[in-house]
């Protein structure tokens, strides 16, 4: 009867774990498309004489400016001035980086996080228990938080050269087209296939690192080591996010399942390279289109 009891809570930890995961991912896209959602109502319509650039940014542009004036544009590009960012801005900013991130790459986490929480159970079935999994989990997260500030940063400087659309993309196609290029060719690069490897292989993993953790402080360890990992497989994949739009929801997605599916899907290297090649020729049409 102890036994049965014992197994029964073991797999309710389980049921537990999985819906944890799934709500923290649901909320997570839940609140990006509220965002977008908010952000497309107070957008200001193509006849307004002014646009958005994003947050901390308004920039005065004539509306009657002929279609292909570029030095029009550049040179309210150059008259425009961009309001300073304050504490609130950054911020909100971070809020909006740390979720979608969390919603982005819970998905591709989650293989390791069942695995530690089965293997933990596992342990506690000996009577040799591992740290929660829940530490683990906010050590893999704590990455890409850290991450997160990085995006902002990279958001800020992008404003204040006065580069992004009030979706937060790319209003430059020289920049886009660099971006795209400098993207696929990470595809190709060592440390891509390094980090990779770290995160197509969760028990391999863990084994190459120390294997499972019974304190709290090195479960939390090896989880932000798996994450960091993570960050350097798919970081240059986030930049992507300027060029199709921070808050375009169709491409947050495409980008969190090409994440996944590198992670998962058998011979994921080789779809790395199809998708660093693709995106190498995408930036060298768009360069070559402004000649």
């Amino acid at each position: 009867m102890k036994d049965t009891a014992l197994e029964t809570l073991l797999r309710r930890d389980r049921v537990v774990v999985v819906a944890a995961l799934v709500t923290l991912t649901a909320v997570s896209w839940l609140y990006v498309l509220w965002l977008a959602s908010a952000m497309d109502m107070t957008a200001p319509p193509a006849s307004s004489g002014s646009m958005d650039m994003g947050p901390g940014m308004d920039m005065d542009m004539p509306m009657d400016m002929p279609m292909g004036a570029e030095e029009g544009a550049m040179a309210s590009m150059a008259s425009a001035v961009a309001a300073p960012w304050t504490a609130a801005t950054f911020a909100y900013a971070f809020v909006m980086w740390a979720v979608m991130m969390v919603g982005m790459m819970v998905p591709s986490a989650t293989p390791m996080i069942l695995l530690y929480a089965r293997v933990g159970r596992q342990a506690a079935q000996q009577g040799k228990p591992f740290a929660a999994t829940g530490f683990f989990a906010a050590g893999y997260l704590s990455a890409w938080f850290l991450f997160a500030l990085v995006a902002v940063l990279g958001q800020w400087l992008l404003d204040r050269s006065l580069l992004l659309t009030p979706a937060l993309a790319s209003v430059s196609a020289v920049l886009s087209g660099i971006v795209l290029v400098a993207v696929g060719l990470f595809q190709f690069t060592p440390l891509k296939d390094r980090c990779l490897r770290q995160c197509q292989a969760p028990l391999l993993f863990i084994q190459k690192h120390g294997g499972f953790r019974k304190e709290a402080g090195g479960a939390f360890g090896l989880g932000a080591r798996h994450g960091l990992y993570c960050v350097g497989c798919c970081w240059a994949l986030m930049a992507l996010l300027f060029v199709g739009g921070v808050m375009n929801v169709l491409w947050i997605a495409a980008i969190a399942i090409f994440v996944l599916a590198e992670k998962i899907v058998p011979g994921g290297r080789v779809l790395s390279r199809i998708a660093g090649t693709a995106l190498v020729m995408a930036g060298a049409w768009q360069l070559a289109a402004l000649v």
